[in-house]
């Protein structure tokens, strides 16, 4: 039976039946006579030396709808900025790279720092954010769509069904995640059927309903990295700079715009990328280091809006924690029987411990320093503290490319 079940305060738009990518694409032509389409692509270097970016390099080689495609180049010498230049000439799309490490950028991330504006350290937050910077500096685009570069069963449909919402006039959306299923032939994504959904619901438990909450309990996957937006939506939003990012990025939609005009799209079959390590003895790597800047950035938005967190709420929050994850845990264990998945429950329940473990971390963080680390400040911020930031930006880029 096809899934059309409407659950939590956004809408969720499924896919039902066979839809036609030819349909979707040619739709998406159309729309972007109007609102014009840019795809952000935060990418390291030796992302193109696996399987993952080559391939979705070759999809968008038959994407016609485009009005431009910006990569950022992380951890990548002039030599691999020159190779990656190479590699994606062969798309259609007008193609600019912001590479991360080259001087004239580092101008860029000095003069935010002499004005007081710090970037945040070098990662995917920092990364997308100068980006989209770079699109609003344009002004050629309406639509910004991202997705990640490590990404092994990528299609181009994935493409067209995430920049749908966004892109269609007929729509009243600003902002849509991406989902899909982590399945292979076993169950993946731990951190966000481990740690967040019972954590999330934890709280609902411990603080009562909470519109944040009820908010990020409706995505049935929060931490995808596959989003579109409207560029509106891009200048106002501040960015978390560590593995908060995701949330952080939610938190900020919600902060700033009505769940109505919020989506989540199914936008593929299988997904299959580079998996993180659980890291269980170190919190400075792996899921550990993303489970504990979750949890901060969770915590740190309730604050914000007036829920009041003591050393005995989070003492409660742990136990409460531990059930909702064992019970958790069984639901799974369930669904995998049925299918014939793998599924070991040793290993789960090792990772419900880590993840534990990993919500005293964060709380004992938020308690010692419930500020934090700031977000990256909006492009709004930034325009008004530096006004020709815009021109600095579009020269730096452009003349990289030259």
């Amino acid at each position: 039976m096809s899934d059309f079940f409407q659950s939590g305060i956004i809408t969720t738009l499924h896919q039902l039946g066979q839809p036609s990518l030819e349909r979707l694409e040619s739709e998406l032509a159309g729309f972007a006579k109007t609102r014009p389409i840019a795809l952000v692509l935060p990418a390291l270097y030796s992302e193109f030396e696996g399987p993952a970016m080559p391939g979705i390099v070759q999809e968008l080689t038959k994407v016609k709808y485009l009005n431009e495609v910006v990569l950022a180049l992380d951890q990548a010498t002039e030599e691999q900025f020159q190779r990656v230049r190479g590699i994606m000439s062969v798309i259609p799309t007008e193609v600019k790279i912001v590479h991360n490490k080259g001087k004239r950028i580092a101008e860029v991330y000095e003069t935010l720092t002499r004005n007081g504006l710090d970037a945040g350290p070098q990662g995917k937050g920092r990364s997308a954010w100068l980006s989209y910077g770079y699109v609003l500096a344009r002004g050629k685009s309406d639509v910004i769509a991202l997705h990640d570069c490590d990404i092994i069963t990528y299609s181009r449909t994935l493409l067209a069904r995430l920049c749908y919402p966004i892109a269609s006039p007929t729509l009243n959306y600003v902002f849509c995640k991406g989902y899909y299923s982590r399945v292979t032939d076993k169950m993946n994504g731990r951190v966000t059927r481990l740690l967040v959904t019972p954590l999330v619901r934890s709280l609902q438990q411990l603080t009562g309903e909470h519109g944040f909450l009820t908010f990020l309990d409706s995505f049935r996957y929060p931490l995808a990295g596959e989003f579109s937006m409207s560029t509106e939506l891009a200048r106002i939003n501040r960015i978390p700079s560590d593995w908060g990012l995701e949330v952080g990025s939610l938190a900020e939609v919600y902060r700033n715009y009505s769940p109505h005009r919020v989506c989540q799209v199914d936008i593929a079959a299988t997904y299959e990328h580079k998996h993180q390590q659980l890291s269980a003895e170190d919190a400075q790597k792996g899921l550990m280091k993303m489970a504990v800047d979750i949890c901060k950035s969770i915590f740190r938005t309730l604050a914000s809006d007036g829920v009041v967190f003591s050393e005995s709420m989070f003492r409660s929050l742990s136990v409460t924690y531990l059930r909702q994850a064992e019970d958790t845990l069984l639901k799974y264990e369930s669904d995998a029987k049925i299918n014939a998945l793998d599924f070991d429950r040793h290993e789960e329940a090792k990772a419900v411990e880590a993840f534990t473990r990993a919500i005293a971390m964060a709380a004992q963080a938020f308690l010692e320093n419930p500020m934090g680390t700031p977000l990256i400040p909006n492009w709004n911020r930034v325009s008004a503290a530096i006004p020709g930031i815009f021109d600095m930006l579009r020269k730096a880029v452009d003349e990289d490319n030259k």
